[in-house]
């Protein structure tokens, strides 16, 4: 069991109805100028926009709207961070997903520098000081709300980085499990898979102890389980109260205390994906999982696999470990393709034109010849190529 040093700071208010009963007294706290950041339209669309605006109406609002998936640095980091130090901002709203979120947290340790933005994001310059955050969470996925970090995309070099500081944690998270109920299904579907693959970057590692394994393990299976129901019936509370639990502790590491460092090469693969394509990252991870592992096994790897398999999908543990691994590679294949994700590259408009140079950016930027399960420019090719 490796060694850990652990805090997690955000405090969660979780329920029905908890944002009418608590935003406000929540808010005080923090000041009077407050920007809201927001996505695409959906949370006017629910009303969500205009409870929030009601409930805030005695305070000083700005806003930034058309925060887009795979969030942008620019326009949208670098618009938020000129708001934030024009109008002298004490806190930022965010009100949406995780893309919004990730977004937010860019924007508040990058208003509080005079370096580059840039420079901050890629953390070359240290984040010293953050506007605080609070955050309505409105899509079960990306476990933003619970964590230190956020992804950005420059479209300008193909970029799609992690920007991470302990003082861009959200001071709180609100999370209403009713505002999924609306969610089109392919958001409920990705949002699934984007939280499995947390946990499975977690699971597959070297140094391992037997509560995680069991606490990893009964996540997954409660998300399997969870998403088929809200398939079925989009507004059963209980089976959208898991899913968003499960998916908010995802990248918190909580799952994973006393773990060693796997060095998340399933999302470092997506990533580049996501940042050359712009494709819904949590589709890009459906596709890239079951190569990932299929390409790593190995018997170095095999009893990571056997537990994953016996534990997560019930494959007989008196059957050959080979044949176990085998199995539980096509289990997760087959999952992800029953509830409806695409399981290739061409299913999601990219070719194998690019895979080469998407191959060279990982293994110059990603450093996966130092993951659990060591990766060279020529193993990601491969994975990619399998992937078409």
């Amino acid at each position: 069991m490796v060694n850990f040093d652990y805090q997690t700071p955000t405090r969660l208010i979780f329920g029905r109805g908890v944002v009418q009963e608590k935003l406000h007294d929540v808010m005080e706290k923090f000041g009077k100028r407050v920007l809201i950041t927001w996505g695409g339209g959906s949370i006017k669309r629910s009303g969500l926009y205009d409870q929030v605006r009601e409930i805030l109406k005695d305070k000083e609002i700005y806003e930034l709207p058309g925060i887009e998936p795979n969030p942008k640095y620019d326009p949208s980091v670098l618009e938020g961070v000129r708001i934030c130090k024009e109008k002298n901002i004490d806190v930022i709203l965010s009100v949406g997903g995780g893309s919004v979120l990730d977004c937010t947290k860019a924007m508040a340790g990058a208003a509080c520098s005079d370096a580059d933005p840039w420079d901050v994001i890629t953390m070359k310059v240290p984040t010293l000081k953050a506007i605080p955050i609070v955050d309505i969470i409105t899509l079960a996925a990306t476990g933003s709300e619970y964590d230190r970090g956020g992804v950005i995309s420059r479209t300008d070099t193909n970029d799609k980085l992690a920007y991470f500081s302990d003082l861009v944690f959200p001071a709180v998270s609100f999370i209403d499990p009713t505002y999924t109920f609306t969610l089109p299904v392919r958001q409920t579907l990705a949002g699934v898979s984007d939280c499995i693959n947390h946990i499975m970057e977690q699971y597959f590692c070297g140094e391992h102890i037997m509560m995680n394994d069991a606490f990893m393990e009964g996540a997954i299976k409660s998300l399997m389980k969870n998403v088929r129901i809200v398939l079925e019936d989009p507004e059963n509370y209980e089976a959208r109260a898991e899913i968003f639990y499960a998916t908010t502790l995802g990248c918190n590491g909580i799952y994973s205390l006393g773990n060693s460092e796997s060095g998340w090469p399933m999302h470092a693969i997506e990533h580049a994906l996501s940042g050359h394509y712009d494709i819904n990252h949590g589709e890009g991870l459906a596709i890239v999982t079951p190569r990932w592992m299929k390409h790593i096994l190995s018997e170095k790897t095999l009893e990571r696999f056997v537990a994953f398999g016996t534990g997560v999908f019930g494959i007989d543990p008196a059957l050959p470990e080979m044949e176990i691994a085998e199995k539980a590679i096509q289990s997760i294949h087959d999952f992800y393709r029953e509830i409806g994700l695409p399981m290739t590259l061409r299913e999601v408009g990219i070719d194998g034109s690019r895979i080469d140079e998407m191959a060279h950016h990982i293994a110059v930027n990603e450093g996966l010849e130092n993951a659990w399960a060591p990766l060279y420019e020529e193993d990601i090719a491969a994975i990619l190529r399998d992937c078409l």
